[in-house]
């Protein structure tokens, strides 16, 4: 519903849920002004929300109802495809709804492919993939509650289907490195390695690390979805460090698309860095 600096409101993020409105503050103003806020978006809502909840990271006074209550998680739609979403204990507001539009374009690439879903979380794109007709889909993920929210999303939607998915709690990096030319559509969708400008180059070189590892052991004629969710990793940047990884993988790579954040995410025309998710379809022989 609001996008920071690209909806006119600096540091502030208001993500809807069913009937649950999420808000998250990223300055001292919002947080502030957090009750005053809630109190707008009921008066403008209404019954379409019964809940509004504040989180915000690093905050000691995040973590409570503003308005109303709520049972968690609830279950939602997207693209007709359900998933639980848990905004107290989950990353950012409980689901990261910036990929939508991409999740969807993966299905056009995932029917009849091995698919290996890395830093999975939630298991979005594997769910997406198994939906499309993956001849098999593994999820990977360091964290083991986010590998149990990605095995109760996948059951939501197949329930007693047959379908070929495993996941993993594993290390994203050694996990590429052990299973070689096992896949042919990989996506890549790291937490941000960049979080401040310090930070810089030691996520570049875990960006060319990880999409080296990549590159050099997808399957030929393989598909990899790549992104970056640095906000200080620029759309250039990050093109150029995939460019580096593809020479050191010594692969020939083709460009098929050029991703983004979902249009209601907008971006100001003067706060560059509000287009924060990058990412590239690269085709491998």
């Amino acid at each position: 519903m609001v996008h920071g600096e690209g909806d006119g409101l600096p540091g502030l993020v208001i993500d809807v849920y069913d009937k649950v409105a999420v808000i998250q503050s990223h300055s001292s103003g919002m947080h502030k002004d957090r009750n005053l806020i809630a109190q707008a978006l009921k008066e403008i809502m209404g019954e379409e929300i019964t809940a509004i909840y504040y989180k915000s990271e690093n905050d000691k006074e995040s973590g409570e109802y503003l308005i109303g209550e709520s049972t968690v998680p609830v279950v939602v739609s997207e693209n007709g495809t359900l998933f639980k979403v848990n905004w107290v204990e989950g990353q950012k507001t409980g689901f990261f709804i910036d990929q939508r539009d991409n999740r969807q374009l993966l299905m056009k690439y995932a029917y009849g492919k091995k698919v290996l879903n890395t830093f999975c979380y939630t298991g979005g794109f594997s769910v997406y993939a198994l939906k499309a007709g993956a001849e098999l889909v593994h999820s990977v993920d360091s964290s083991k509650s986010a590998i149990g929210l990605t095995d109760e999303n996948v059951r939501l939607n197949f329930r007693d289907e047959k379908i070929n998915h495993e996941s993993f709690p594993d290390d994203v990096f050694k996990f590429l490195e052990e299973n070689k030319n096992q896949y042919n559509l990989i996506i890549l969708d790291p937490p941000a390695f960049a979080k401040h400008r310090d930070a810089k180059s030691n996520a570049m070189k875990g960006y060319q690390r990880l999409n080296h590892i990549a590159l050099k052991n997808i399957m030929p004629g393989g598909i990899i979805f790549t992104f970056s969710c640095s906000q200080v990793i620029n759309r250039e940047l990050f093109y150029n460090t995939i460019v580096s990884a593809a020479i050191l993988a010594k692969r020939k790579v083709r460009v098929l698309h050029h991703l983004s954040q979902a249009p209601d995410h907008p971006v100001s025309i003067f706060h560059s860095e509000g287009e924060y998710l990058k990412g590239l379809v690269l085709e491998v022989d």
